[in-house]
């Protein structure tokens, strides 16, 4: 490649560079004004045609009536042309008068008046009026019809008209020129063109001027999405972009935008909260249980001492295993990474199975747990995750009942869903705290290390995998007097 390629290939490149980094506001000005450069170049040249057909249409009128005025003098008409000797005459009889004139003049045509010539089918001149001088009009041979067309005299232009003239046959005898001249006409439409060739830089270059101010002000509001979002940060995640006045696509690209915002903000403080929840939670039993091996080893014990601190030891250890097993599932819950598998499933048999895992614990606190069900019908739902639904329900309903107490699970249909029921007799939850039940690391008694506190995660899972299912769950509670959850589940 020579050096005048590379050139040329290296400013392509720098031009392109240079395109693909122009401005939103530079490029919405460059694309409308060429849009407009367009219509405005198109609208011209129609105006100009448009002019130039009329002022054609007009020479072409007045070649006519010459046409008529001459044929009407001569007392002929273009379809009874027998020969040229009377039309010669009268052409003889038109010819102006030029005795005043200088000789130098009547050797060049005056292009200021009008023009007649006579020529047989051959384009032969057999007579002109005397103004042609030594010029003659352009024949077109061939013509069967008046045709109209532009010509020049001495520089000068000039507007023909070229009859043919029949005789009582039909057949084309000659042909009759007439001519007027142009002169003004071509100047006024010069001018035209002329105003049009130097206005339409003019106006294309203001339209780009007041295009890119008119889109400066349009982009605006995305200049401020922009410089908000360049501000923001973790510790600035409440700023939000101003609304437009307006409320078109800038107003809802911002509005979208904010929302989006809130549900990061949101996002990002139930992560930081989870953490220090789950910090929290891990940060009791471990240190607990290095206390407790730090005692330990102080000095020599009893064997029975020892298998009592293990033996505790190990049951903070599971309470660790089950949190972080909780953890986990709602980490893949959040995430996305739960995989539901729903079909028909019946619900009877499902409670039937949680009831048989949790009978035990019930027994230790001699709690009854009743099922009231008839309906048979299956529901849908994913087996694995609506058995620990239940069990995370039934579980809590046992753990806040008092000893000797009952559980009542009913089962029926409402309109075309089924309803799912469990009602316990405990310690019911305060009206003004039901709306936080399902929030993760919630608990009602606020004691972390009673006997029947639990993590406050068992309900946060209960609402996630219901709501994966499309399972509507709900809660209502009296304060000593027990509470219900409701599962509605959707109609097969």
């Amino acid at each position: 490649m020579n050096r005048e390629a590379k050139h040329a290939l290296k400013n392509t490149s720098i031009l392109f560079k240079k395109w693909t980094v122009m401005s939103l506001r530079n490029r919405i000005a460059l694309y409308y004004t060429i849009a407009t450069a367009f219509l405005i170049a198109l609208v011209f040249a129609i105006l100009y045609f448009m002019v130039e057909s009329i002022v054609y249409k007009q020479f072409d009128e007045e070649v006519n009536n010459e046409v008529a005025e001459v044929f009407a003098d001569a007392h002929v008409t273009s379809h009874d042309f027998t020969s040229f000797s009377r039309f010669k005459n009268f052409i003889d009889d038109k010819e102006i008068n030029f005795s005043e004139v200088k000789h130098d003049q009547k050797e060049a045509a005056k292009v200021d008046t009008e023009f007649i010539q006579l020529v047989n089918q051959e384009g032969e001149v057999i007579n002109k009026s005397n103004n042609l001088a030594r010029n003659v009009l352009i024949f077109k041979p061939g013509e069967t019809k008046t045709i109209y067309f532009n010509s020049t005299i001495n520089n000068s232009t000039i507007r023909q008209g070229q009859l043919p003239l029949f005789n009582s046959d039909g057949i084309i005898k000659g042909y009759l020129i007439v001519a007027v001249p142009m002169k003004k006409a071509i100047i006024v439409l010069h001018d035209l063109e002329n105003v049009f060739l130097f206005s339409f830089p003019a106006i294309i270059l203001t339209l780009f001027v007041l295009t890119r101010l008119i889109a400066g002000k349009s982009i605006r509001p995305i200049e401020k999405v922009i410089a908000t979002a360049e501000k923001m940060t973790q510790t600035n995640l409440s700023q939000r972009i101003g609304l437009p006045y307006h409320h078109d696509e800038l107003y809802r690209l911002a509005s979208t935008i904010n929302a989006l915002l809130d549900r990061m903000q949101d996002a990002f403080q139930r992560e930081k909260q989870f953490t220090a929840d789950a910090s929290h939670e891990l940060k009791t039993p471990l240190a607990v249980v290095k206390g407790t091996l730090e005692v330990l080893v102080r000095k020599p014990r009893e064997k029975e001492h020892y298998e009592t601190k293990i033996q505790f030891c190990l049951i903070e250890l599971n309470r660790m295993a089950q949190l972080i097993d909780q953890l986990l599932m709602l980490a893949r819950y959040e995430s996305s990474k739960i995989k539901q598998h729903r079909e028909k499933v019946s619900l009877h048999l499902a409670i039937e199975s949680v009831i048989g895992r949790l009978h035990p614990i019930a027994l230790e606190k001699e709690i009854n747990v009743e099922v009231r069900s008839n309906e048979k019908s299956p529901v849908i739902a994913d087996p694995a995750m609506l058995e620990v639904i239940l069990e995370n329900i039934l579980s809590n309903a046992i753990k806040y009942s008092p000893a000797g107490s009952g559980i009542t699970i009913t089962v029926e249909q409402k309109e075309k869903n089924i309803m799912c029921n469990i009602t316990d007799q405990g310690i019911g939850i305060p009206e003004e705290k039901l709306h936080a039940v399902f929030e993760r690391f919630y608990r009602v008694d606020e004691s972390r290390n009673s006997d029947t506190g639990g993590f406050g995660l068992g309900l946060s899972i209960v609402k996630r995998l219901a709501d994966l299912q499309k399972i509507q769950v709900s809660v209502i509670s009296k304060k000593n007097l027990g509470t219900t959850f409701s599962l509605i589940f959707p109609s097969t």
